[in-house]
């Protein structure tokens, strides 16, 4: 009787049992459903919102004044100081005063310096000096040097000197005009002056990344063996500027002294011209790009027991033949009054100093 009794309640129990496993199957897909569909919902919506933000910044942006924008966009800064329409290029017959990529060879007679500097002024353009002075190199130049740029490097607008020295107690104090001010920067003496010159370039790399490009729209870089004689000015700047060498500038292209050797990252068999290191410069990241360059091809050099003929200034010859600059400066930015013809040279801006390279570089 038990028996009997007990089969329909178990027929039941387990129609019972299925119907509810078939139930937690349907809310199990149907809260899965509304899981998709709200997620879709939510995704939708933000891409909806997104892209009326973008929308409306790009609105925005039209009605903007330039003034309210970050002078660390190097693009806007090029645009918003970009005179070269403004340029004589015929008021110099006697000399070359444009590439064949188009970049301006500025030369004396050229440009209108009031124009530049306003322009510069305006938008509020401002240029970091970098100079090295190891060793008996500080004694010698750095005074004249820094006293010199301070009567006429960038007047008007505001300048940051950074002065790398192994010697940071000994850097003269100068009187600086107002916007500008100076650092000094602690560097290592190496023991070669050869590896003091090539491995400036990761100290001027560093420094722009850690400090120059939040401070600073542009970057020259000098030695500091040279003198300013007259105007340096507004005139040079560009994105990137480098300096055609005053013994090299009008002599045949067979003549340059590139790094012939073909073990050398430096190698190098024609260029555009010869230019001379003691001047470069640019915008920050342009400035750094070059001085990344060159420091990894000369430990790329060590690794290989390898030296290049000049030097970083070897290296930098590679550089602008492989990346041209937008600007080049002429002879009168840096001369040497050694040479005896000088009818290109209309105004001397900055000369070099005597040389003593057997006391200045032994010990």
């Amino acid at each position: 009787m038990n028996e009997v009794d007990s089969q329909p309640t178990d027929t039941f129990t387990s129609c019972k049992s299925s119907f509810a496993r078939k139930m937690k199957r349907t809310i199990v897909s149907v809260v899965s459903r509304l899981k998709e569909s709200r997620i879709a919902i939510f995704c939708s919506l933000l891409l909806l919102v997104v892209s009326l933000t973008s929308l409306y910044l790009r609105y925005l942006g039209n009605f903007v004044p330039a003034g309210y924008l970050s002078v660390t966009n190097e693009e806007l800064l090029r645009r918003s100081t970009d005179l070269d329409d403004t340029l004589n290029f015929g008021a110099r017959p006697g000399v070359q005063t444009i590439t064949s990529w188009n970049a301006p060879i500025i030369w004396e007679g050229m440009f209108d310096p009031k124009l530049f500097d306003q322009k510069h002024i305006q938008n509020q353009s401002s240029v970091a000096l970098t100079v090295f002075a190891v060793g008996r190199y500080l004694d010698a130049y750095l005074g004249t040097f820094l006293t010199s740029a301070e009567q006429h490097f960038m007047l008007g607008l505001r300048v940051t000197y950074y002065v790398f020295t192994d010697q940071p107690e000994k850097v003269p104090v100068i009187e600086l005009a107002p916007q500008r001010s100076l650092k000094v920067v602690r560097v290592e003496k190496n023991s070669r002056w050869q590896d003091i010159s090539m491995m400036r370039m990761k100290t001027i790399s560093d420094t722009i990344e850690s400090e120059i490009r939040h401070r600073c729209s542009y970057v020259f870089c000098f030695d500091v063996d040279q003198e300013f004689m007259g105007r340096f000015g507004s005139e040079v700047l560009g994105d990137s500027v480098a300096l055609l060498h005053a013994w090299y500038y009008k002599l045949p292209k067979y003549r340059f002294t590139y790094d012939r050797n073909p073990k050398s990252t430096a190698y190098m068999v024609t260029g555009d011209y010869y230019y001379h290191a003691a001047i470069f410069g640019g915008l920050c990241k342009n400035v750094k790009d070059l001085a990344d360059y060159c420091f990894l091809s000369i430990m790329e050099d060590k690794l290989n027991d390898v030296e290049a003929l000049w030097h970083d200034e070897s290296h930098l010859n590679k550089y602008f033949w492989l990346h041209k600059p937008s600007r080049l400066v002429s002879p009168e930015y840096c001369w040497d009054p050694v040479i005896i013809d000088k009818r290109d040279i209309n105004v001397t801006r900055l000369i070099w100093a005597p040389k003593n390279y057997k006391g200045l570089r032994s010990g």
